[in-house]
């Protein structure tokens, strides 16, 4: 008598996306990178907050709100978050680990999701979390000239969470797309930092209008709020425009090009 094998069942695309999610954040978590920028982060956000406390006086028009501070900190902070997402991504290029993670989850869609919401998801909520710690840390040192409006709050650490997860996601797009830590790091400082700020220093009508479409104007705007011709509605724009068309170019190109080139 012929024995029959047991009909081979299909693991839904559903099922293989948690447990990718679930491997993708325990390599996040257990990396000791992924720590030291999160205590950059801190470390930043915490002092530069502190110290904004420690010079705030009394305003004439009665207390200011001490949530500033989490926006204006989350500025030099957020390259802490920016380069832990990158790194996600380009880390296992940099260490040949690609293949084998490919030949675990074959399907580069779903590797890609995952990777993708594992990081910036991970960025996003590390970033409102650390956008709390300078706010209350201004208005300790600072009371009873600074106070805590929950109504502020939530704007602040919205706008954070705005600006983290559009961030995170163009550097987690430029490391599907670039596939190189320093080239890739590069790359994100330009566009989020030295580009926004330098182009209009050369007093050139069209190098202020090139600088008001890029992802670190946008940032800067909607953290800050001191960049001209902007807009919240154009600042978010461009933000997500850009984050969206830097993951859409990474994920083709880790769905068309081979994991090792």
């Amino acid at each position: 008598m012929t024995a029959t094998l047991p009909a081979r069942r299909e693991v839904s695309a559903g099922r293989v996306l948690a447990r990718t999610c679930a491997a993708e954040w325990t390599r996040l978590r257990t990396v000791r990178a992924s720590w030291w920028f999160a205590a950059a982060a801190a470390a930043v956000m915490v002092g530069i907050g502190t110290i904004a406390g420690l010079e705030a006086g009394p305003a004439p028009d009665g207390p200011a709100s001490a949530w500033m501070a989490s926006t204006v900190t989350a500025m030099p902070a957020q390259f802490a978050l920016l380069a832990l997402a990158l790194t996600a991504v380009t880390s296992d290029y940099a260490t040949g680990g690609i293949v084998p993670t490919l030949q675990w989850t074959p399907r580069r869609g779903v590797l890609g999701l995952a990777r993708t919401v594992v990081a910036v998801t991970a960025a996003t909520a590390l970033g409102v979390l650390l956008a709390l710690a300078p706010a209350l840390a201004a208005y300790v040192a600072a009371r009873p000239a600074l106070h805590l409006p929950w109504d502020d709050g939530l704007d602040a650490l919205g706008t954070v969470a705005l600006v983290v997860a559009g961030g995170t996601t163009l550097a987690v797009g430029l490391g599907f797309l670039l596939r190189a830590t320093a080239g890739a790091l590069v790359v994100v400082f330009l566009l989020m930092l030295v580009l926004p700020f330098l182009l209009p220093v050369f007093g050139y009508p069209w190098l202020s209008t090139v600088a008001e479409v890029l992802p670190g104007s946008a940032a800067a705007f909607l953290l800050i709020g001191e960049v001209p011709g902007m807009t919240t509605a154009s600042s978010v724009t461009v933000l997500l425009s850009w984050a969206g068309g830097a993951l859409l170019l990474g994920l083709l190109r880790l769905a068309r090009d081979d994991a090792n080139r």
